[in-house]
């Protein structure tokens, strides 16, 4: 972000503080406990809002040199990506165009050819069939340039590579984010390392797990044994970009800016800045390095999550602080993760038909708008099928 906003959301802090007051919504809201358990939902929400959106799949850092490649999942779809000779990062379904086979099956390596364990039919790494045993023979009238692999859209920005789950929808990243691209773009993500991950599958609606990070209301109580002591008491504030947010989480740290001049403030010193980019990806921006947190929801109830930690290539050989920091953050995402789990299971017993959202909670709300608008806007199409 630029100065300017920096020391306006620090003073807006500072002000809610000394006047023991909190960041407001106009209103109290709710949203129904059956968007969380219905299967049928969730199977428009993959279409319309998962499959229709851009979303990270790997950092650069992992697909660095030519002939890198990297095998992923995305809404259900299973998904190659690799670097051409060229330079150029490209993905594509990772399914054979002859048999439908899955075409690579390891997760990760460097080659410029893939090869099919069904019948050898070979592709290079952009995507071209450039090899099938007896081809002329066989497929008389085929032309081996009618099947290339499956390609998705996808672009390299703020140090990710980004695939939309479909060809048919566009990859326009500077209409997608918005002003929000400038505030990403200073982050300097592409200069940064993988110096931490861990991946799980919890059994909660991905929305619980998005929602479960955008308001400070839990701090106190949830990880009052971890990072709860560090930060101020529900005392938070957060804007919306369209369909993505950006909070800001006050450190007990902050109220002591109050006595040094702004020239010397330094949010990210004080409060964690955590980006929500629509629909499953969350940037833990914190004082020397970024958590990542990516989620792929798989069903209704389950989704498979990765957190990240990014460090700056220059200091990556702090092993063990960024090994500490990593655990810090694994272990409160853990806290989060739980109640997720415990509030999907405790759907069972309809002791609620809604959740409810406090006037100080009103990103859930925000959020939970921005996927009810995908699927209206979606299945308003002329043609669209539910």
């Amino acid at each position: 972000m630029d100065r300017q906003t920096e020391l306006e959301l620090i003073e807006e802090i500072l002000s809610l503080r000394k006047k023991n007051a909190f960041f407001l919504d106009k209103s109290v809201s709710r949203n129904h406990v059956v968007f969380y358990t219905d299967p049928d939902r969730f199977q428009r929400e993959q279409t319309a809002v998962l499959k229709s959106h851009p979303r990270p799949l790997a950092h650069v850092s992992e697909l660095a040199e030519a002939g890198a490649f990297l095998s992923r999942s995305l809404a259900g779809l299973p998904i190659l990506l690799t670097r051409g000779k060229d330079g150029t990062a490209h993905a594509f379904l990772n399914v054979c165009r002859h048999r439908g086979t899955r075409l690579v099956n390891e997760k990760e390596g460097c080659r410029h050819r893939f090869s099919c364990p069904y019948h050898a039919w070979t592709y290079s790494s952009a995507g071209d069939l450039i090899a099938a045993p007896h081809f002329a023979d066989g497929f008389e009238g085929i032309q081996k340039s009618e099947l290339g692999l499956k390609r998705l859209n996808c672009e390299e920005r703020f140090g990710f590579i980004w695939v939309t789950a479909t060809d048919r929808d566009t990859l326009d990243l500077d209409t997608f984010f918005g002003d929000l691209g400038d505030e990403l773009a200073v982050l300097n993500l592409e200069n940064m390392v993988i110096a931490g991950q861990d991946e799980t599958v919890r059994h909660a609606n991905w929305k619980l797990l998005v929602e479960g990070g955008i308001e400070a209301y839990h701090f106190k109580a949830a990880h009052s044994r971890t990072i709860g002591p560090h930060f101020e008491d529900n005392l938070s504030t957060y804007r919306a970009f369209g369909p993505h947010l950006r909070s800001v989480l006050a450190r007990t740290s902050l109220a002591s800016l109050s006595q040094s001049p702004s020239e010397s403030w330094r949010l990210r010193d004080h409060a964690q800045i955590l980006y929500t980019l629509f629909p499953t990806t969350s940037l833990l921006v914190q004082q020397d390095h970024i958590a990542w947190i990516q989620q792929d929801p798989v069903g209704v109830d389950q989704t498979r999550l990765r957190l990240v930690t990014l460090a700056p290539k220059e200091a990556s050989d702090q092993e063990a602080h960024w090994a500490r920091n990593h655990a810090i953050t694994k272990t409160t995402l853990e806290e989060d993760f739980d109640i997720g789990e415990s509030i999907q299971a405790s759907f069972a017993a309809a002791a609620n038909e809604t959740l409810l959202f406090g006037r100080f909670e009103g990103a859930l709300d925000k959020f939970n708008q921005a996927v009810e608008g995908c699927l209206n806007r979606y299945y308003m199409k002329p043609g669209a099928t539910k």
